[in-house]
């Protein structure tokens, strides 16, 4: 891996994407619109779309423990990035999925990335999926990212998804559909850190359709200067079932952030639970950090981190 990679696209895989455990698995990386390097496995297959821009991933039934990483990055300015991936995840099948994209831009031209990512788990099939959004460059186009992850679980499969949106995204719209039958579990945890004029908004949209399926989704972000952020969680308990879903906010300085719960129980054994919490940092943290030698700032970056972690 690497003939094809400069310094700044190393740079960017680095920020979304563990490296070494790419080499060990299967990879597509794909760059400025296209796939510039590939590596399958036995129990793993990667085939270019012929139909639309992207990918096919296809995972054998009963795979252990394969890693899988698909890591897009952006080093055009004024490109505008749309790919379809979907992941076809064999019965019983154990996967770690590495994906995420970062955006390199020094120049005026806007530069987005909009990845649908369509994830089909067999009876059985356990996936855990990372994301890092990350943006960078000295130029004033902006770094747009747009995410759209749909997930259909069948019976007895779970799917564990972390999101996390590191620095430099001037806009995104992150979407997260789940359609889940009998006995599967949905396990969302999104963090967020805005500032400047930069724009999130996270919209979460999941059907418990099976009898003991459940979800739990965790949102924890941080919105400083005149940044805005909005989060929507859309929850329908169609069947007996449990769902949890909490967005927890720190705001800083002229930031807004908007939390919209939304639980509809269309049956009389749903359990369905949400929480919001969208307040400032609490002086009594910032004293009890500033007795020990930091100052405001340093104290304030230490909370922002430890929330965020």
């Amino acid at each position: 891996m690497g003939k094809n990679l400069e310094p700044t696209d190393k740079g960017l895989l680095k920020e979304i994407s563990d490296l070494e455990g790419m080499s060990k698995g299967a990879y597509n990386i794909r760059k400025n619109g296209k796939g510039i390097e590939r590596k399958v496995t036995d129990n793993v297959e990667i085939v270019t779309k012929t139909d639309k821009p992207g990918i096919d991933i296809k995972v054998k039934e009963n795979t252990k423990f394969e890693l899988i990483h698909i890591p897009v990055i952006i080093t055009e300015s004024g490109l505008k990035d749309l790919v379809y991936n979907d992941f076809y995840i064999g019965k019983n099948a154990k996967v770690i999925i590495v994906a995420g994209c970062g955006i390199h831009n020094d120049h005026h031209q806007d530069s987005q990335h909009d990845g649908i990512h369509r994830f089909f788990l067999e009876e059985g099939a356990k996936v855990k999926y990372i994301e890092k959004h990350y943006g960078e460059g000295k130029g004033e186009g902006k770094r747009i990212l747009n995410p759209v992850t749909e997930v259909y679980l069948k019976s007895g499969s779970s799917m564990e998804m972390e999101s996390s949106q590191i620095k430099g995204v001037d806009s995104t719209i992150r979407e997260t559909k789940g359609k889940l039958e009998s006995n599967t579990n949905f396990v969302v945890s999104e963090k967020i850190m805005t500032h400047g004029k930069q724009f999130a908004k996270t919209i979460f949209d999941v059907a418990l359709n099976g009898e003991n399926a459940s979800t739990h989704v965790v949102s924890r972000s941080v919105a400083t200067d005149d940044s805005q952020q909005f989060f929507v969680s859309k929850i329908y308990g169609n069947d007996k079932c449990f769902a949890h879903s909490e967005c927890d906010a720190i705001i800083k300085d002229q930031a807004k952030v908007t939390a919209t719960p939304e639980i509809t129980a269309n049956s009389v054994e749903a359990n369905l639970i949400h929480e919001a919490a969208i307040g400032k940092i609490a002086g009594e943290q910032l004293i009890k950090l500033m007795t020990l030698g930091l100052s405001e700032k340093e104290a304030e970056e230490e909370i922002i981190n430890g929330f965020l972690r």
